[in-house]
C-alpha cells in the first residue's frame, strides 16, 4: 500500500499552511510520523510543488512527487492531484493507494488501520474515508440578510434536536481505495464509499489560525489523556 501525502505551497489564509509551526514541528511532520507509525506502507510519497515542503518531506523520511504547476492551484481536486500521482507512478490498478492531507495532525494510526480493515471486510466498496456528525443539525439552519434570520427548512424549526437525522461531513483525514478508481477519478463521497464515522473531538480541519489553535488544543488533550474513543 502506498501513502500519497498533499501538501501544496500556495495556501491563501495560513502562508505554507502545510508546514505552519505546531508544537514545535511542521503539520507535514506529523502525518509522515503516523503513515510510518501504522507500518501499513511500502511507501510514502509527499506531492508537493514547493521545495520548502519537499526538503521537509525528505527530512522526515518520505519521497517527493513533483507536482505540476497546473495541479497546484485553487481549483486542482483531490481527485485531480491523486490520479495524477497514481499513473505518475504506474502503480497496479489494484494496488492500494491512501491520500492523506499534510495538515491532519490528529490521523492516528487506528483510523488507517481501522479503514483498512472494513474495505477488505466490504470489497464491494471503493473507498474508506473519515466523516464525523454535524455538532449542530444543518436541518435547524438559517440564512442572515439585513438582520433578519431566514431558516432554510422551516418545518424544522419547530423540532426537538433529537428528533431531526444525523448528518455527516468528510473530515478530510484520508480516502483509502484501489489505484485505479483514484485512476479514474471516481467520485470520494457516493454510494460506492465506506466512512468511518469518528468523533468531533478527534477531527480538525484547519483553514485558518483559529482552526490551527482548535486543533492545537485536541492534539495536547488527546495525547495527554489517551483518549480511547480516538
Amino acid at each position: 500500500m502506498i501513502a500519497l501525502i498533499l501538501a501544496r505551497g500556495g495556501s491563501k489564509r495560513i502562508p505554507l499552511k502545510n508546514i505552519a509551526p505546531f508544537l514545535g514541528k511542521p503539520l507535514l511532520s506529523y502525518v509522515i510520523e503516523t503513515a510510518r507509525a501504522s507500518q501499513l506502507f511500502s511507501q510514502i510519497f509527499v506531492s508537493t510543488d514547493h521545495a520548502q515542503i519537499a526538503k521537509i518531506a525528505k527530512e522526515n523520511g518520505a519521497c517527493v512527487l513533483e507536482r505540476p504547476t497546473h495541479l497546484a492551484d485553487d481549483f486542482s481536486t483531490t481527485l485531480d492531484v491523486a490520479s495524477h500521482a497514481a499513473l505518475e507512478l504506474k502503480l497496479k490498478p489494484e494496488a492500494l493507494l491512501c491520500v492523506l492531507y499534510a495538515t491532519s495532525v490528529l490521523l492516528r494510526t487506528t483510523h488507517l488501520k481501522d479503514a483498512l480493515q472494513a474495505l477488505q471486510t466490504n470489497p464491494h466498496k471503493k473507498y474508506a474515508f473519515a466523516c464525523s456528525a454535524y455538532s449542530a443539525s444543518p436541518y435547524r439552519s438559517f440564512s442572515i440578510q439585513n438582520n433578519t434570520p431566514t431558516p432554510l427548512f422551516a418545518d424544522n424549526m419547530s423540532k426537538r434536536s433529537q428528533d431531526l437525522p444525523l448528518l455527516y461531513h468528510d473530515v478530510g483525514l484520508f480516502y483509502l481505495g484501489q489505484a485505479q478508481h483514484f485512476m479514474a477519478k471516481e467520485p470520494l463521497l457516493a454510494p460506492h464509499s465506506l466512512p468511518l464515522i469518528l468523533p468531533q473531538a478527534c477531527v480538525q480541519d484547519i483553514d485558518s489560525l483559529e482552526d490551527l489553535t482548535i486543533a492545537t488544543l485536541k492534539y495536547t488533550t488527546l495525547h495527554e489523556n489517551d483518549l480511547s474513543f480516538c
